[in-house]
């Protein structure tokens, strides 16, 4: 290579009009006017417009008739003004042009399976095993010098509030409590094992015992657990953990990053404290501890309207300890049986609801679907009561709280996307908290721990361990954004006695709380600081602060969402030789699967 850039793609402007300049990059586009040629040359910086004039470059023209898109080229010559009548103020070079005078091609591209001027011209399968050309899209290429611009502002934030920077190890003991674990073969000792890390957890509370008050990373994790839209098998974190700490201490600083974080990236000015709700709240109101904010359409309490009507598939949820909640959606009365019997499919498919019972609002009563059993004065009643336009379309739920909860919150959803109603300018975090410390799960037949088993009990509910532990409250926290989940964190036990107490209830033995966490328990008695912390999802972070909507989006090298890498081919199999290296033997199953 002869021809070394002196200047980037997106570099040049008017005040470098008769400057001799070196450009290297890609043929983004490339326009033939007989005599005159006309490239747009990109980097990951821009573009420039150069321009090859066969009277003036008579070589250079030759060579450039033969380039093509994605064509890796080197050129040098003089920045020219463009006249006031070819200015583009859409590029930022668009005052400017570049007249070549000497051309280098630096390497020729074969055919594209797609372009990269179009990220819409192939399927994401195809896009995704040719994954190194995607990259080059401009919405990529924005959304990874953007992920890289949020790393540096993280770090900077976190290390003029006084924390640490701490690796942790990849290769870690296997404590399976949550997730599914992903495995690393001892090849030194035969027949055990390393797990990746799903979070740095019990390496960042040996931290704080170890003294170090103001802990972060930003640290790959692994989960090997079924795959949505926003979820990888390896994400990254920014975990944080502090010492001598409340909630109010951590929301602090959390809010602080955020602000900073919107204002830097989206020039957005966010408050300087966030709205909070309680578990609890967030369900009743809109069926999801993750609720968007930049719409309304709450849920309602339709209990005290069943009793009086003759409505027995109702009257018999409520007996059985069920409820039954409504949602208005305003103005879609217009929605036909059709369109509803879609819906009522849906929930039922993906939502676990047994049905959904609607009526119309229409003059000054209700009509359709199940409004035959409520009475003229309960419809005027529920009217009123409930707030119902005409126009208006009222949906009801009735079900185990589990069910009707989460389907009337999931259809809240896909009424805001249906009708319009997100604001996507308004950005509106959240604190979610008092979440309940445990949950029964009916296929185990044992209390599980709603977000891990190291998080605190609420000082007030702690008496209840013993006698209702379902309604202890935890000292747990999510931090919500757009209806997306961020961050989630807790105070932390400090006590051994008291997480013994809570292995105890989560029906871990003595002995296998031991074999799992002994070394943590033994820490906790040689002097453990009250601490707490929280760990965000990175790439969820980047996808919201960039605006899309799809987590790959943020990632250079994403999996599927059956975890796949299609550019690599990885998961791969491998040798006999490296499995009896591990000590490792395929049962015949799977030898015939490959």
């Amino acid at each position: 290579m002869k021809l070394k850039r002196t200047h980037t793609c997106g570099q040049l402007r008017r005040g470098d009009v008769g400057a001799e300049v070196i450009l290297n990059g890609w043929i983004h586009s490339r326009r033939d006017h007989g005599g005159l040629i006309f490239f747009d040359l990109r980097d990951r910086y821009g573009k420039t417009q150069v321009i090859f004039d066969e009277s003036v470059a008579k070589a250079a023209f030759a060579k450039a008739k033969g380039l093509g898109m994605e064509d890796v080229i080197a050129v040098r010559g003089p920045v020219v003004a463009r006249s006031t009548e070819n200015i583009n103020p859409k590029m930022v070079t668009g005052e400017i042009d570049m007249s070549c005078t000497e051309l280098e091609v630096l390497n020729e591209a074969e055919p594209l399976p797609f372009l990269v001027t179009d990220r819409e011209s192939a399927n994401e399968d195809l896009r995704l095993t040719y994954r190194y050309l995607e990259l080059r899209t401009e919405q990529l290429q924005h959304n990874l010098i953007t992920r890289s611009k949020i790393y540096q502002l993280v770090r900077s934030y976190f290390t003029g509030e006084q924390f640490l920077e701490i690796e942790t190890p990849f290769l870690m003991k296997s404590t399976p409590e949550g997730a599914r674990d992903y495995l690393v073969p001892s090849r030194i000792h035969q027949g055990k094992f390393y797990a990746l890390p799903q979070s740095p957890q019990i390496y960042k509370q040996l931290l704080m015992i170890a003294g170090y008050d103001r802990y972060f990373q930003i640290v790959k994790c692994f989960r090997d657990e079924d795959l949505r839209a926003d979820r990888q098998p390896e994400f990254t974190q920014i975990d944080v953990e502090l010492s001598f700490v409340d909630e109010e201490d951590i929301f602090a600083i959390v809010e602080g990053l955020i602000g900073r974080l919107f204002k830097e990236i989206q020039g957005v000015q966010l408050p300087a404290a966030f709205p909070r709700l309680t578990h609890r709240e967030a369900m009743e109101r809109y069926g999801t501890d993750k609720p968007d904010l930049r719409y309304e359409l709450e849920l309602q309490e339709f209990a005290p309207f069943v009793e009086p009507s003759d409505f027995n598939v109702f009257k018999a949820v409520l007996k059985s300890g069920g409820r039954v909640k409504a949602l208005v959606a305003t103005g879609c009365a217009r929605y036909s049986r059709k369109d509803i019997d879609e819906l009522t499919a849906w929930l039922t498919r993906y939502h676990r609801a047994k049905g959904l019972a609607w009526m119309k609002a229409a003059g000054d009563g209700l009509e359709g679907g199940i409004a035959k059993f409520f009475g003229d004065d309960l419809q005027k009643e529920i009217i009123t009561q409930l707030d119902v336009k005409e126009g208006d379309l009222l949906f009801i739920i009735g079900d185990r709280a589990k069910v009707a909860l989460p389907a009337l919150g999931a259809l809240r959803v896909e009424l805001a996307r249906r009708e319009g109603l997100v604001n996507t300018d308004e950005v509106r975090p959240l604190w979610i908290t008092d979440f309940p410390l445990l949950e029964f799960d009916e296929e185990t037949q044992r209390h599980v721990a709603v977000h891990h088993p190291f998080t605190a009990p609420h000082a007030d509910d702690i008496q209840l361990l013993d006698t209702d532990p379902g309604q202890v409250r935890s000292r747990g926290y999510d931090l919500v954004i757009n209806g997306h989940e961020i961050a989630g964190g807790s105070i932390r036990i400090h006590d051994a006695n008291l997480q013994d107490r809570l292995f105890r209830l989560l029906g871990i033995s003595p002995d296998e709380a031991e074999a799992k966490f002994g070394f943590l328990l033994k820490a906790l008695r040689y002097g453990a600081p009250p601490h707490g912390g929280i760990a965000f999802g990175f790439d969820r972070l980047v996808m919201v602060l960039v605006g899309t909507g799809q987590i790959r989006d943020v990632i250079a090298f994403p999996k599927t969402t059956s975890a796949l890498s299609l550019m690599d081919g990885a998961p791969s199999e491998v040798s006999e030789e490296q499995l009896k290296e591990l000590g490792i033997r395929l049962d015949e199953k799977m030898k015939d699967s490959q």
